[in-house]
């Protein structure tokens, strides 16, 4: 039986997957894995059976990754499952961006309520005040051709924009995905300095702390109108509210409030509905809880944001998961414990850290004890 402890509302369809030989819900003692979308784990104690956290979404800022990583706690994402509902919500942050559909309704709701009959008349006298552009014929630039960055570039595409981007981690896999009309820049600066619009969809780290600053604005087309539905702190509130207040910023569209640019003039300010939809919420807890369960059951990673990848088919009679520190001859030690005959052996790296799976016909699961005893090794489970 295996614990799942899930520190927010996951949605059943992904829940209902896990079958009878799981114990879910918000206040299970001890878990063997955790499932999360929002709640800050960063204060948290784990205990030493919690093998996996799985966050039902992309980001993963709410989780302490490196100390996880050191005890041997694979922790997973969901990338690409809310893919769609961001990307519609950036289409329709673009439009906000440009025609002045937010100001136009408050006006009337203001201004126009209670003047019966005359409503009309004012309308038409006073709608000239809210004109705004067309997306047609402009320059996107999308920083970050991930799984949603493409959608709003191919997205942009149709609706007859000039698309620009820039991702240095591109896989092959999204490339092909990408509409051929989108033009790939040298660096991140080439986009926005060239841009009408700019979106950014990568993931806050030191380096893209504070990307579009000042200095970065000052480069940027008078008028560029920017929007970010990734993560708060990429973009610089204070730069962006003093460029939006001087005219060089025409509009800051963000998911991400705070408090000095809430009610600002040009700005506005969404409460993080990137992924508010019910088929987004859905589509993560499925993957998430999937990702758990091949991991608990099998030992295959899929999606890990601090180790790699690898999955293989089970063979043997013991499946022994070695978590471990990428360094020379750690491998030979450790079949040098193996009891039995060795079926199959994979293993892959990720930067100082590696994960090997080992498949043992005649083994002993009693063996993963003097495994984890390797200088290097950070944890074994034997399956």
């Amino acid at each position: 039986m295996f614990n799942i402890l899930t520190l927010n509302k996951i949605a059943a369809v992904g829940t209902s997957r896990l079958g009878d030989n799981y114990s879910y819900g918000d206040d299970v003692q001890n878990p063997d894995a955790v499932l999360v979308r929002s709640a800050s784990m960063h204060e948290m104690e784990f205990g030493d059976n919690l093998l996996a956290i799985a966050r039902a979404g992309a980001g993963t800022n709410n989780i302490p990754k490196d100390k996880c990583t050191e005890q041997g706690i694979v922790v997973f994402n969901t990338p690409g499952a809310n893919a769609n509902a961001v990307k519609e919500l950036v289409v329709a942050g673009m439009l906000l961006a440009s025609r002045k559909i937010t100001e136009g309704i408050e006006w009337e709701k203001t201004t126009l309520k209670g003047n019966g009959d005359a409503v009309g008349k004012m309308v038409e006298k006073g709608k000239s005040q809210f004109v705004g552009p067309e997306l047609k014929g402009k320059t996107l630039g999308v920083i970050g051709l991930g799984a949603i960055g493409i959608l709003v570039a191919n997205c942009a595409v149709d609706l007859g924009m000039d698309v620009i981007g820039f991702d240095p981690f591109m896989s092959v896999p999204n490339a092909l995905k990408l509409e051929p009309a989108v033009k790939l820049m040298k660096s991140a600066e080439d986009v926005m300095t060239a841009c009408d619009y700019l979106t950014i969809h990568v993931p806050l780290l030191p380096d893209t702390k504070d990307m579009v600053d000042a200095d970065m604005i000052a480069k940027m087309k008078d008028g560029v109108r920017i929007l970010n539905f990734s993560r708060d702190g990429l973009v610089n509130s204070t730069a962006v509210l003093e460029a939006v207040k001087s005219g060089k910023v025409a509009k800051y569209v963000t998911d991400f409030a705070t408090d000095d640019i809430l009610g600002e003039e040009n700005i506005i300010c969404m409460p993080h509905l990137g992924a508010s939809t019910p088929e987004s919420e859905d589509n993560c807890a499925v993957m998430a809880c999937d990702q758990v369960k091949e991991y608990l059951e099998n030992g295959n990673i899929i999606n890990s944001v601090n180790f790699p990848a690898l999955s293989v088919p089970k063979s043997g009679d013991v499946r022994f998961c070695v978590m471990h520190k990428n360094i020379p001859e750690l491998l030979k030690k450790v079949l040098s414990e193996v009891k039995g005959n060795v079926e199959n052996m994979s293993s892959k790296t990720r930067g100082d850290y590696a994960y090997t799976i080992i498949d043992v016909a005649g083994g002993d699961a009693a063996n993963a004890e003097a495994m984890a005893a390797v200088e290097g090794v950070i944890r074994v489970r034997a399956i």
